[in-house]
Formats: structure tokens, sequence, C-alpha cells
């Protein structure tokens, strides 16, 4: 176990030694933290690449750590765990620099298997939000002790710096389609919440976290929202618990499209979100600063790749060849491999992707859902085939030309795809770029577009963190290069107003 946690002198020696990087102080923490965090909500154990850009992250000046029990099913917490123990075992960095966060309350994977296993003892966990197939939810003192002990275990340290609920408001939405009314969902929704607070105080005395907090989507929600998480009743609940409390951080979605945080008069004194968490010190995070939800598709905030659009007989012949790739594999390659013929059946599915592309590549509707399914449903599936087949490769030198031929053909039908949808949400980001620099001087600064999302973020009088996916280290570069820029943070709700107005043109 890596023994410690975050201290104020320590993390304020490192935000000295990365200067011009910028940092803020983490509200009621203390603690100094750089404005840009490492999001590991798409990161996992044995991914090489994700290992080496949250190292070289932390190298360079990022010392915030963002990760849930729920993350890749545990092996976001895994890696981050690896990581640190690399880091700080070898001296380069201390354990007292670095802030690590993470998150409870899903049930999901290794979670659910770990639910039913305790129903069919007959101790189910208490206060369980059965919500799907899959999918539950539970903020219960007996699953947080649960969980944070896993957590901590999976990141190798003796204390968390910051333990969030997780996305609590399931339970809102479970209770009203249950058909509870939704002032007794709400009274139950917060005695829930402070019966988890009690229990997080019990454990910051353990000396197993910190801080604690909530991480919710609908924190900048309109009050009339039946979802909706009311801070300030969240900031009284852990007044009550303890006038001494550790309430100390949140977490909220907010980017370009989604400003709800600062424009979204929602608390009851009549502030929005950001602005009661200023007022009281709260540290705040935010999510999800380069994936936008508007008009009900989601746009990925960053400059697109320059590629020209193919003609469809292009298109169709990309894909035509990575289907005989496949086929390759199958009726070439396989016969020769010592492999039981059912799992080379399974192993020939999950590298069809040709075939999906031949009947849906029409039908993505956008980049970003094109994107999604490619780097979140395509890749993965072959990657598995591949890294399985990889110790055959050596007796076999069909095998072995297949793995350096396949990964070409299936680039090239999926540059070819994309080029049919890159084209039109290239205007649309345009037109993006244009309000952001219409909305504020300051913003028009040079830069990429997803530099001038995290610009506007972190020039916000309020703000603490930006949580960015940062799973290449060209990610952590672009961010790097923002954080070093001057900027002042300061009241900047009239150029929020302004590019939601431009933004509301483009829809």
């Amino acid at each position: 176990m890596i023994k410690g946690y975050a201290t104020i002198d320590a993390t304020g020696e490192y935000a000295t030694r990365h200067a011009p990087i910028s940092y803020v102080l983490l509200g009621r923490t203390r603690l100094m933290a750089s404005q840009a965090g490492f999001g590991g909500y798409r990161i996992s154990s044995g991914v090489s690449q994700h290992e080496k850009a949250l190292s070289a992250a932390i190298r360079s000046g990022i010392n915030l750590i963002d990760t849930s029990a729920n993350y890749a099913d545990g092996g976001s917490e895994t890696l981050v765990g690896q990581v640190l123990e690399d880091l700080t075992a070898s001296g380069e960095v201390k354990r007292q620099q670095v802030i690590v966060v993470s998150k409870l309350g899903y049930l999901q994977g290794e979670n659910i298997a770990l639910s039913q296993e305790r129903k069919s003892e007959g101790r189910p966990f208490q206060d369980l939000v059965e919500y799907g197939q899959g999918l539950e939810h539970c903020i219960h003192p007996e699953f947080i002790e649960d969980q944070l002990t896993r957590s901590l275990t999976r990141l190798k340290l003796e204390t968390l710096d910051g333990y969030l609920l997780h996305n609590p408001e399931y339970y809102l939405g479970w209770a009203i389609k249950s058909g509870l009314s939704l002032e007794s969902a709400r009274r139950e929704y917060y005695r829930r919440i402070r019966a988890a607070f009690e229990h997080l105080e019990k454990e910051v005395e353990k000396g197993r976290i910190r801080f604690y907090g909530i991480s919710s989507n609908t924190f900048p929600s309109a009050a009339a929202d039946p979802e909706f998480t009311c801070l300030e009743t969240v900031w009284q609940t852990a007044e009550a618990v303890s006038a001494a409390h550790h309430f100390g951080l949140v977490q909220m979605p907010f980017n370009l499209l989604e400003p709800g945080a600062v424009l979204e008069v929602n608390q009851p004194g009549g502030e929005s979100a950001l602005a009661f968490a200023a007022k009281k010190g709260l540290g705040v995070l935010t999510n999800r600063p380069l994936n936008a939800f508007a008009a009900g598709r989601l746009l990925r905030l960053a400059d697109l790749p320059q590629t020209e659009r193919k003609d469809t007989s292009e298109v169709i012949e990309k894909i035509r060849r990575l289907g005989k790739s496949e086929t390759r594999l199958w009726r070439k390659v396989f016969p020769h491999l010592d492999i039981p013929n059912g799992l080379k059946v399974r192993l020939k599915q999950q590298n069809e992707v040709g075939d999906s592309l031949k009947h849906y590549w029409k039908n993505f509707g956008s980049y970003e859902n094109f994107r999604q399914a490619q780097k979140g449903m395509f890749w993965p599936r072959v990657q598995g085939v591949f890294d399985f087949l990889a110790p055959y490769a050596k007796e076999n030198e069909e095998l072995d030309q297949w793995l350096a031929d396949h990964p070409i053909c299936l680039e090239e039908a999926f540059e070819a795809v994309g080029s049919i949808y890159v084209e039109e949400a290239a205007r649309v980001l345009k037109r993006i770029r244009y309000a952001v620099n219409g909305a504020d001087p300051e913003w028009e600064q040079q830069g990429t577009l997803s530099q001038k999302a995290i610009r506007a973020l972190r020039s916000t009088t309020g703000m603490s963190v930006i949580l960015v996916g940062m799973r290449r280290r060209a990610y952590v570069e672009d961010v790097l290069t923002e954080l070093k820029r001057p900027m002042e943070q300061k009241d900047r709700q009239g150029s929020w107003a302004r590019l939601r107005q431009g933004i509301e043109e483009l829809f």
C-alpha cells in the first residue's frame, strides 16, 4: 500500500515546480490542483497507451486523477494504482503531491455478480436501486464500506483524497417510475444522502478518506427536473451531520454546449450551482468538458482530422477489402492453427467488422456516433482477436502476415466511412468555434477547439478542475499547452449567456 495522502505543502511545491502550468486552490481542501485533471473514465489496466499517458501527465504537471469503481469494471482504478506505485517507488513523484479522487454507487460487471451472490444468500445490499438489467445503484453505508475497501486495494492506497457518491439521482428516477410522489422521493433521497455522509465522516476518522462529496449530472438541472439534485440542500445535510464536516468536493457536467452550471438559477437562494459552490468554498470538478449533448446528439468539442470525403464507390471498395481480409483469416489461417473449432467460430464472429460496416455504413447518423462505434465497439473487439492470436504468429508465417496487413485494411475502411460524416461535423464545429470567439475576447485567443473549450471553463469564477480524458500522450500535450497560457478567473456569466445564444442559433 502507498502510504500518505495529498498535503497542502506538497501540492504547493509540486505546483511551483511545474510553473507556468496553472493551478488552483481546490476549495475547502486547501490543496493546489492543476486546472485540468486526468479523467479515468475510459482507461484500463493492461493498455500500454493509457499507462504511458497517465504517467506522462503526472510527470508533466497534472496532479489530480479522477476515477471510479465502475470505470472499466475496476480496471481504471487498477491502472491508476500501478502508475502511482511505479512513480512513487522510483522517487519521481511523492504521494503527497498527487490528489486522487474516486467514486462509488454503480453496480455493474463484478459488482452485479456480487449483488446477485448476496441476494442468493439472503443478505442483499440495503436500499438497493434495481434500475435495469445489469445495472443497480446503491449508496447505503454497508455498500460504501465494501466499495471503499475494494477501491483502496485496487488503487494500492492507504487513503483517498476525495471520495464521491456517483450519480445518486438514479434513486429519484427509479422511485418516480415505481410510483412514489416527487415529494416522498426527494425526502427519501436526502435521507439516504445523509446516511451516506454520516458513514463517510466515520471513514474520515478512520483515515481511509480525507474529503467526500457528490458527483451528480443533475446539479446543473432545472429545479423542476424530477431528478434534480439541490446543492444547497446537500450542503445543509452535511452541516446537519457535523459542524466540522468534510463535505468538500462536487462534480458536475459543464461544457460549451451545456452551461447550466453557471447559467441555470436553481438554488433556493437564487444562485446557480457553481455560484453556490464558490460561496461555500467547495472544490468543483467538471466532467464531459469535451463531450457535449445538444439537440439530442453527442458532439466532441475537438478539432477533426482533415479528411477528404471519399466517393461512395471507394467506401464500398475499402469495406469489401476489409471483408476479404476477414475471410482470409477464417479460410487460410485458422485451418492451420491448433485452436478448438468452437473458439475459432467465436473469434471469427468477433472479427466481423466488415460485415457490420457493409450493412450500416450509411446509418451512423453523425461523425460522433460513428467514432463511438469505432472506438468503443469495433476496435476493442478486433484488438481482443489480435491479442489472442499474437502468440500463435511465432510459428505461423501466414498469421504473422495477416496480423501486419489486417490493421491497415481496418484503418482504411474506418477512414473511408468516417469521411462521409466528418464534413458535416467539421461545419458544425467551425460554427461553434465562431460562437466561442464572439462570446469573450479572451476565449478568442489562439488554440485548438479543445483548448478553447477548456479555457472557457477554467477562466470562470468558481471552477476548480476540468476533468479531461487523456488516454493518449497527444491529448496530454494538448491540455498542457492550454494550461501554460495565463488566464484570469472572473465572473463570465455575460460571456456564457452570449455563447448560449450563439449556440442556440446553430441548433
